[in-house]
């Protein structure tokens, strides 16, 4: 029997990559002959700012046999995964980056201007990138607790937004919380998966974007194509924070024109994700809240497809950011 075509192509890209790399060494070296710039140079010369730039300078980088870059990738990895206040992590990423390279590359920066800042940049966002996960992950890694007041306070703050003076809570536990989309009486038990990371991201939507934020609550209210607004926010965080883990969304927070990355920037992802989640929910008009796994894997292979393409970048909607 023949194997799937779907196959195909996936064989045909690990042999060229397997040449690739085994070619890559005398490619090099040849165009460092030719050129006589190094592999970082024609990158930061010949590529267009953004995603595109910088995901080869992070794959130059990482595929690097010199000792000195295994050694700074080594420290600036290191870097991001300490809690260590963000204004001296970006001057230590810049001046060990950019000085460790151009030393081993033998880069003279009064010849090479732009070069210096270009590949600078792009330092920054890779290593940006690694501190927003790192920080996303203590999130995800702190479990509400219910006995912890700020933790409460959040919850309280969120129902308020959503809810408005519409309708007062009876008590902390009562199935009011269904309201908004919760499984129980008990919210705390559904951010189990995602952490404090799920309240988060749903109070950052209701209090940035809160007109937004009650028009899809809106819509999961209702009667046929509704659905249960946390607990399908709550899902969101866990793709959103996937996508992160896997570098699968380095090509938005690569392209995004803040050029220093916070937990904010990651929650604008995170709302951007769930305005077009609910557009989508509504277009597949599904028969029940039964169909929700098969159209949150569909609309991830969507936004899967739409990060490979080198100049995504993911803004926000109008009609979320009109607030």
């Amino acid at each position: 029997m023949l194997p799937p075509a779907t196959t195909e192509p996936k064989m045909i890209f690990r042999v060229f990559s397997f040449f690739y790399f085994l070619s890559r060494p005398l490619l090099k070296w040849f165009l460092h002959r030719f050129t006589n710039l190094c592999e970082l140079q024609r990158i930061c010369y010949g590529c267009p700012p953004g995603a595109t730039r910088t995901k080869k300078v992070q794959m130059s980088l990482e595929l690097s046999r010199r000792l000195p870059i295994k050694k700074l990738l080594h420290i600036l990895n290191e870097l991001v995964a300490n809690d260590v206040e963000d204004t001296f992590l970006r001057r230590e990423i810049q001046t060990r980056a950019v000085g460790t390279v151009l030393q081993v590359k033998k880069i003279n920066p009064k010849v090479h201007i732009d070069f210096p800042r270009s590949f600078g940049t792009c330092a920054e966002r890779i290593w940006g990138y690694k501190r927003l996960y790192f920080m996303v992950e203590k999130l995800r890694a702190t479990q509400y607790d219910s006995e912890e007041p700020e933790h409460e306070a959040k919850l309280m703050m969120l129902w308020k937004l959503l809810v408005g003076d519409e309708m007062q809570l009876t008590g902390r536990i009562t199935d009011q919380w269904q309201h908004i989309g919760f499984q129980g009486d008990d919210p705390s038990t559904d951010f189990r998966g995602m952490g404090v990371l799920g309240l988060d991201n749903l109070l950052f939507l209701a209090q940035n974007y809160n007109g937004t934020a009650r028009h899809l609550l809106s819509h999961s209210h209702h009667p046929k194509h509704g659905y249960f607004f946390a607990i399908v926010g709550i899902n969101l965080t866990s793709m959103a924070y996937h996508l992160l883990k896997a570098g699968s969304a380095r090509t938005h927070f690569y392209n995004h024109p803040q050029q220093h990355l916070t937990v904010d920037t990651f929650h604008q992802f995170y709302c951007y994700l769930f305005y077009e989640f609910d557009r989508y929910w509504v277009e597949c008009k599904p028969k029940n809240i039964m169909d929700f796994n098969h159209i949150q894997r569909r609309f991830e292979e969507n936004i899967v497809k739409l990060l490979a393409n080198d100049v995504c970048y993911f803004k926000m909607n109008l009609s979320v950011e009109d607030v």
